[in-house]
């Protein structure tokens, strides 16, 4: 296929990426012929799927709504992805325009393209790096994207941590960025579960294996345990759609959206 202006070279154009299928599940037009025909693939069997990624990303915008009514004014957005309407920064400046926000993603396409829509402000900053590496990823906000970490900074890691393997301990990365940050500081998670799904989540963690980051679903239990040492405010740990909804965006079923969320101050 012809490369768009949009792909960096050494881009697989063949393989599926996580952060290309979110991007087509939200509507966006930066994936590829491999991404959508995957997505089809797990549309067919869980056609609920472009619901239960829009609802993920309802909560990130009420969660960032949230840290900036309380005080929070810098935010490390963790697997950005591909910047789509409703982003971090679009949110976060509509409450106040002196918000800074680093997006940190591994993937260079999401990163190319982040740079280029964001060309011109300096309040935003997209980096390429590994969450799996704090020291780097904090080292990089600090210094190309100006975060101070002696400041309150929110770390965001929305539809991501189920993309860590255990063998790389989240739980221990959640601890690393907890302690490099400031008193004040905050995190917004939100992962992905089986919990309740059977054979749906089976077969989706079966089609992510085919990309470079295969899908690891967590228990509640399991994400509370991630959680250890930030105060959860209300209502906790819930079911995605569950967490400060906005009046119309409560479902019949909210286990029927299969992510637990949950926003945690330092």
């Amino acid at each position: 296929m012809n490369r768009p202006d949009w792909a960096p070279y050494g881009v697989d154009l063949d393989r599926p990426n996580a952060a290309r299928v979110y991007d087509f599940y939200l509507g966006g037009a930066h994936n590829f012929a491999a991404d959508r025909a995957m997505a089809q693939q797990a549309l067919a069997g869980w056609p609920e799927l472009p619901l239960i990624m829009r609802a993920n990303r309802a909560f990130l915008r009420r969660a960032v709504r949230f840290l900036v009514r309380a005080g929070v004014r810098q935010f490390l957005d963790l697997g950005s992805g591909i910047p789509t309407v409703g982003n971090v920064h679009e949110v976060a400046h509509a409450q106040d325009p002196a918000c800074r926000v680093v997006y940190v993603d591994i993937d260079p396409v999401a990163v190319a393209h982040s740079r280029a829509i964001l060309d011109g402000d300096a309040r935003v900053t997209a980096v390429q790096a590994d969450l799996r590496e704090p020291a780097t990823v904090l080292g990089l906000a600090a210094e190309q994207g100006g975060l101070d970490l002696a400041e309150p900074v929110a770390v965001l890691l929305v539809a991501v941590l189920h993309f860590v393997p255990d063998a790389d301990a989240p739980a221990k990365l959640i601890t690393a960025y907890r302690e490099a940050t400031a008193p004040g500081s905050a995190i917004a998670v939100c992962h992905a579960t089986a919990d309740g799904q059977g054979d749906k989540a089976a077969e989706h963690r079966a089609l992510y294996a085919r990309t470079p980051t295969p899908m690891t679903m967590r228990s509640r239990a399991e994400i509370t345990g991630m959680l250890a040492g930030y105060e959860l405010v209300d209502p906790g740990l819930v079911y995605m759609t569950l967490w400060r909804p906005d009046d119309d965006e409560v479902p019949d079923r909210p286990e029927s959206f299969p992510g637990y969320a949950a926003v945690g101050l330092r």
